[in-house]
């Protein structure tokens, strides 16, 4: 037939697996034709801050001509303020020169990693020279504080002025590189012979295992990355095949992800009025708790007020059979004293009937 394929021989097959043996991994890079640049945006906008910190340490005398007592404290407040700035960039940097990493360039990463650290220990040591100034002002005669200052913040900013330029330097060069990760490079090569792999592993300071964790971060990267292509093409390859059937309608990738989207808002909506729900149903537990705890207090003061009541009665119980007893023997007292008063009346009596007698 005319769209036959022409057939190729089992021993060339193999000889081109063989010779495709040995091939090594920087042949086979998915990211290097996705590489993402990275923006200078957020370092353009630091040297311009840099540059209105410049104009401040300048134009000092003249910007704070209002206040000149306050000039050395307003200095003092401009530098904190561009110490704490120049901090949140450097986190920003950092960000910046992990996606390098994570894209392959272990170089890049590695001299970008320490220029972004050198603004700020700029800034930190400026800092401490602008408080050593300021300790050490009773002694200092040669030129006022004031200047010390200035000229401490104006060195401060050529310093980190200089740093940036050869951070932007480095990104600018990264955005521009038409090569392959050098993350690549004989690391772990079927090719590679072991003398310089043992001399990397014992005279290369760690810096071989540092190497390793950035391929291993890289090669975690491309996967995901595959894994998002082979998503798409199978997506593809089931709308196309429908599509050729001819028994279902092709379907629109854009108005599946619109209706999934849409699915998910709903899902989240509905997820987020169950929580509002639940915190309601919380909170009225705690008010029921609240309100039980406090009867619970309320009734362990009844009883507390019970027993103390209990006791007293008690108390007048036992004094009643007190006063009882003690009347008992004050009545039967009172008897046998009659009884006396009684036989003492009759006595006398007696002996007058006697004497008459006699």
């Amino acid at each position: 037939m005319s769209h036959e394929r022409p057939s190729t021989s089992p021993a060339a097959s193999l000889t081109a697996d063989e010779n495709n043996l040995f091939l090594d991994i920087i042949q086979e890079a998915p990211l290097s034709g996705h590489r993402e640049p990275r923006s200078i945006f957020g370092s353009a906008l630091y040297c311009l801050l840099l540059a209105g910190y410049a104009v401040v340490a300048a134009a000092a005398p003249w910007i704070f001509i209002l206040v000149p007592k306050l000039i050395p404290t307003l200095l003092c407040s401009c530098n904190v303020l561009i110490l704490i700035l120049t901090g949140m960039f450097q986190q920003y940097w950092v960000y910046q020169v992990k996606k390098v990493r994570l894209q392959g360039y272990y170089s890049f990463s590695q001299r970008l990693k320490h220029i972004a650290q050198l603004p700020f220990a700029t800034i930190t040591y400026g800092t401490a020279m602008m408080l050593l100034v300021l300790v050490w002002q009773p002694y200092i005669k040669i030129l006022s504080v004031e200047t010390l200052l200035r000229i401490v913040m104006l060195v401060e900013v050529i310093c980190a002025g200089c740093f940036m330029s050869v951070y932007v330097g480095y990104i600018h060069q990264y955005n521009s590189l038409d090569g392959q990760p050098d993350i690549l490079k004989s690391l772990y090569s079927a090719l590679q012979p072991s003398s310089s792999l043992e001399d990397r592993r014992y005279y290369d300071g760690g810096r071989l295992s540092d190497q390793q964790m950035a391929l291993l971060q890289y090669q975690r990267e491309n996967l995901h990355y595959l894994n998002e292509e082979v998503l798409r093409l199978q997506e593809c390859l089931s709308k196309y095949q429908r599509s050729d059937d001819g028994n279902t309608p092709q379907v629109d990738l854009a108005h599946l992800l619109a209706s999934r989207d849409q699915e998910l808002r709903a899902l989240t909506a509905e997820m987020n009025q169950v929580h509002s729900e639940l915190r309601l149903a919380r909170n009225l537990i705690a008010e029921r708790d609240t309100e039980v705890q406090n009867m619970q207090v309320t009734n362990n003061q009844y009883i507390e007020e019970n027993e103390r009541l209990r006791a007293i009665l008690g108390e007048w119980s036992t004094r009643a059979a007190k006063l009882e007893r003690a009347l008992e023997a004050e009545r039967l007292s009172n008897m046998e004293l009659q009884k006396s008063i009684s036989e003492l009346r009759s006595k006398p009596t007696g002996q007058q009937t006697d004497a008459q007698q006699s």
